[in-house]
Parts: C-alpha cells; sequence; structure tokens
C-alpha cells in the first residue's frame, strides 16, 4: 500500500505553520525597534536552520552506518531513514541562506570573526584567521554540502534501482559507500560544528565541541525516526516492522541519550576542574545568564530517557516513545538555542514570540518534506538483502 498524505496531517501542518508564520510575524512587529533585532533574527534562523538541518544529516550518517556494518534488521525501516535524509537539500539551503546574510553583514555580531574592525583590534582573533576568515570559511561550507548532498543522492538513486533489479551488486556499492561516507563524516561533522556553532565564541575552544555537537544530532535523529515510524504504524504502514524494530530504536534513542549525557558532563567537568579562566568563560556566561535552561536542558535530556526508557516496555510503547520524544526534542532544541544565542547575544537574549515562531515555522516545514519524501517511493525496500532477516527480526 502506497502512502499518501492525509487531508488532517495537511491540516494540522498548514495550521502550525501558518501559527508560526502569525508568531513570527508579530515578533518581528514587535521587536525591530530593538538595538539587536538583526543579530536575534539571524541567530534564530542560525539556530532553527542548522538543528533541523542536523536531523537530515543524523539520518544519513545513520543509513551509512547502517551500510558500513551490513546491518540487517533496520531494512524494514531503510524507507523513513531515507525520508529523513531527503530533508537535507533543503536545510543546507536554508541554512546557506542564514550563513550568506551573516557574511554579508559582516558577521552581523554573531560571528565575530567576520567583522574587520572587530579583528584589527583582537589580537587572538588575528592569531585565529588563517583558519577563521570568511573565504576559507566558504570554502568547508561548500565542501560539507557538496559532499552530502553526492552522497546522499548517490544513496538514494541505488536504492530505488534495487527495487527493480534486485540482487548485490548495487548493495555492496552501498556497503562500499556508506564506509567511504563515514570516513568523511567523522572530520567533516566536528569541523562543521567549528565552523557554524564553536566559532561563535570566538576566543574558545573545546576538543569535545564536534563530538558533543555530533551526540546531539544523532539523538534528536533516532527521536525522529521513531516518531515517523509510529506515525505510519498507526495509519497501517509498514506491516513488517514489528515491536522488536520499535525496540531497537528505542534503545538508540537510549543509548544516544546517554552519550550527549556523558560528553556533556565530561565538557563541563574537565574546565570548570581546570578553572582556567580562558576555558570557563564559555560556562560562566551560560550559568550567570541562562542558568535555569542550561541545567533544565541537561536534566530533560538525562534523567526522562534514563528514567522512563530503561524498561524494555517502554520502548515499545508507541505513547511512551512519542511523549519522551517530543521532550528530547524540546530540549535539544534548547541545546542549540543556548550554544548560539549565548555567543551572539550575551545576556540580552529571551525566548520569545519570535523564537518560538521561528522554530514552529521551520519545524512545519521539515515535517512536510518528511511526509512528501515518503509518498515518492514504496514503504518497503523491495529486493533488499537483508529484508528477509529484518521481516524475522527477534530481539
Amino acid at each position: 500500500m502506497e502512502f499518501e498524505i492525509t487531508k488532517t496531517a495537511k491540516r494540522n501542518i498548514y495550521i502550525m505553520l501558518a501559527i508560526g508564520l502569525t508568531l513570527t510575524l508579530v515578533g518581528v512587529l514587535t521587536g525591530m525597534k530593538s538595538h539587536h533585532f538583526v543579530t536575534r533574527l539571524l541567530t534564530n534562523g542560525l539556530i532553527d536552520s542548522f538543528f533541523f538541518f542536523a536531523m537530515g544529516l543524523g539520518a544519513l550518517f545513520f543509513l551509512s552506518l547502517a551500510y558500513a556494518t551490513e546491518t540487517g534488521w533496520y531494512a524494514a525501516v531503510k524507507r523513513v531513514i531515507e525520508a529523513v535524509a531527503g530533508f537535507l537539500p533543503l536545510g543546507m539551503a536554508l541554512l546557506g541562506v542564514v550563513l550568506v546574510i551573516i557574511t554579508a553583514l559582516d558577521g552581523a555580531h554573531v560571528y565575530q570573526w567576520m567583522d574587520p574592525e572587530v579583528v584589527s583590534h583582537d589580537p587572538i582573533i588575528q592569531g585565529k584567521t588563517a583558519y577563521l576568515n570568511p573565504t576559507f570559511f566558504w570554502i568547508r561550507t561548500i565542501a560539507y554540502f557538496a559532499c552530502y548532498f553526492i552522497f546522499l543522492r548517490g544513496f538514494r538513486r541505488r536504492s530505488l534501482e534495487e527495487d527493480r533489479v534486485g540482487g548485490t551488486d548495487l548493495h555492496f556499492m552501498n556497503y562500499k559507500k556508506g564506509a567511504l561516507f563515514l570516513v568523511f563524516f567523522a572530520v567533516f561533522s566536528s569541523t562543521s560544528s567549528w565552523d557554524w556553532l564553536m566559532s561563535i565564541d570566538v576566543h574558545w575552544f573545546s576538543t569535545l565541541f564536534g563530538w558533543y555537537t555530533f551526540a546531539g544530532m544523532w539523538c534528536t535523529t533516532m527521536v525522529v525516526l521513531i516518531m515517523v515510524t509510529l506515525y505510519l504504524k498507526k495509519l497501517g504502514h509498514l506491516e513488517k516492522v514489528n515491536d522488536h524494530h520499535i525496540h531497537d530504536l528505542g534503545k538508540w534513542a537510549f543509548a544516544t541519550s546517554f552519550l550527549w549525557s556523558y560528553l556533556w558532563f565530561s565538557q563541563f567537568m574537565l574546565i570548570w576542574y581546570a578553572n582556567i579562566g580562558e576555558e570557563a568563560t564559555y560556562f560562566q556566561m551560560r550559568i550567570e545568564n541562562y542558568k535555569l535552561l542550561y541545567f533544565g536542558m541537561f536534566f530533560i535530556n538525562f534523567a526522562f530517557p534514563m528514567l522512563i526508557l530503561m524498561s524494555r516496555d517502554a520502548k515499545r510503547n508507541a505513547g511512551i516513545l512519542t511523549f519522551i520524544g517530543l521532550i528530547i526534542i524540546g530540549g535539544h532544541w534548547v541545546d542549540v538555542y543556548i550554544m548560539v544565542t549565548a555567543g551572539s547575544m550575551g545576556p540580552t537574549a529571551h525566548i520569545g514570540l519570535l523564537e518560538i515562531g521561528m522554530a514552529l515555522t521551520v519545524m512545519s516545514i521539515f515535517i512536510l518534506v518528511i511526509l512528501k519524501n515518503l509518498t515518492k517511493a514504496p514503504l518497503t525496500a523491495h529486493n533488499h538483502p537483508f529484508l528477509d532477516e529484518s521481516i524475522h527480526h527477534e530481539i
């Protein structure tokens, strides 16, 4: 049975989109007289475009990981992973537009190192100009986008072709390409987070930052895969997906939540214990001005999955997984919000109508694109060599 977007789903998405656009417009009209308005607008654009782009990238990573490790169980949910990864082209476009505008405005107080006036009076930034300069920044950004697009397009094309011709040749090609992508991703996932997020706090750096950002991306990706799978099951699709598949996806969400929490604590604890001024300033800003959000976000993203998803039954319960999934997505959006806003806006930032409206707008587009991607191919990947193994998957 082919998937079609229901009228109810379309209506709900468009209502969410309308609410998001309305809140954004009200936020713009009420805040545009503020001295920091342009910075605030672009800061939120960077937060939302990166956050949803990252989930598409996380799906591409997970797909490549499944190919490279020749995982069997995932075959029944492969098209869900591809649909989420299919948001990448639009995600890259949104993120690219925001970065172009920021660059055109000499950093717009988001990236201080893009402002020649600031650089000329800051010896620390001057020492980093070999890496942090607009030309090299865009060379790297274009390289990231080109790599992700080429691999995504190749995986999708071979996946659809495999439905027609079968055999194992295409599978082994995906196996090789998946392993190759992981090599690129191992580097690009860290360097891109340095470029787009860590360089906002240009005087600070952390060797764990890339891994920390990656863990958050992976966790939210797994949550989205769970929620899309449960939605399709509720509509009567994905007949070959059973409780064991849902359980495995739940275990991934549980595990990646712990990975993110471990990296958060490791980064925080080592810098706090060393108490070196140029390192501690990053957390000092966030604790002094975002204390409730900062520690509340950690508690939500760590404690909720740990306490509720620990049991086997919870990982198979659609209601519990959906509830926890929404909390985790909200918690990790706050994580990205603090990463970006504390560096660009400092103590002047707050979550208002503009922040909520822009997040709802991009989320509506994200959901709509995923659902449209699901309509473009059968929900079961026919002729996948591990499909039979996946259908009979038990744990």
